[in-house]
């Protein structure tokens, strides 16, 4: 019988947080999307509650759009006892590849998690830390993604899973389109074999080292991994929801109050 991997030592987070918010609309106007309220507490204050809970006492944020606020409202330490460090990407961010270049130094020199402050779950981020032992213990693997079934948003996912757990790209002949990868003509049902990036995964430096930086946007890193098959990951099918729209967030405003949330007037695609 094979044992867990033991936990990573000192294993470090990242929460992204420098994004504008565009489509949040007058909700960001004045306010950084991560501090916009689910209830009792912000998004990026669930976020650093649930990780503190799952041993992750050391969080790196990165900043751009209001990032004085984010700053400000959680300080260099958490009420958890998180310490704090901030990477200052000025503007305009420098979206999440280049963010997490840029937030390298700050990150150590094993494998970091890496948390979207765009997502509302109840994933359980104890798991990632098992996860980051097995990242150095597994030849040729740099990453892993929590994926999770296509929400209406984003109905033709990102990524497909092999039976290794390995993350794969679709078919030949698929299409890719700003909505995932669409089945071709006359195969629409092979699209249920993709996924979405759940905005949650486990990184080893290694994967960054080398890039140059700037601004550079997460699937120009991901796709050459995925062909390498060097990225690991699975499929969560717990509470989860992206935040990116003010329908959405209230969606997940009305979850958290234990109430069904009403149907999204939103179309897929």
């Amino acid at each position: 019988m094979q044992l867990p991997a033991p936990p990573v030592a000192r294993m470090k987070a990242m929460l992204l947080a420098a994004g504008r918010g565009v489509r949040m609309g007058p909700l960001t106007s004045e306010s950084p999307k991560p501090l916009l309220s689910l209830g009792a507490e912000t998004l990026i204050e669930r976020h650093l509650r649930r990780l503190a809970a799952a041993g992750f006492g050391e969080v790196a944020i990165n900043l751009s759009y209001r990032g004085g606020q984010i700053r400000s409202a959680i300080g260099d330490r958490t009420p958890w006892g998180q310490a704090v460090a901030y990477s200052e990407e000025g503007e305009p961010p420098l979206e999440t590849a280049g963010g997490i270049v840029h937030a390298l130094p700050l990150l150590g020199e094993g494998p970091f998690v890496v948390v979207s402050t765009d997502v509302v779950t109840d994933y359980d981020f104890r798991a990632l830390r098992e996860v980051g032992a097995e990242l150095e213990q597994t030849a040729g693997a740099s990453g892993f993604l929590v994926l999770v079934p296509n929400p209406p948003h984003h109905p033709h996912g990102d990524f497909g899973l092999t039976s290794e757990g390995r993350l794969r790209l679709p078919e030949a002949g698929y299409r890719t389109s700003e909505a995932g990868f669409r089945a071709p003509e006359g195969r629409p049902g092979a699209a249920a074999a993709h996924y979405t990036f759940s905005g949650i995964a486990v990184f080893h430096p290694a994967l960054f080292r080398g890039l140059a930086p700037g601004i550079r946007p997460l699937r120009d890193v991901l796709r050459p991994a995925v062909r390498r098959g060097a990225l690991l990951g699975e499929v969560f099918e717990g509470l989860w929801r992206d935040v990116g729209t003010p329908q959405r967030l209230a969606d997940a405003r009305a979850l958290m109050g234990g109430r069904r949330p009403r149907p999204s007037r939103e179309t897929a695609g």
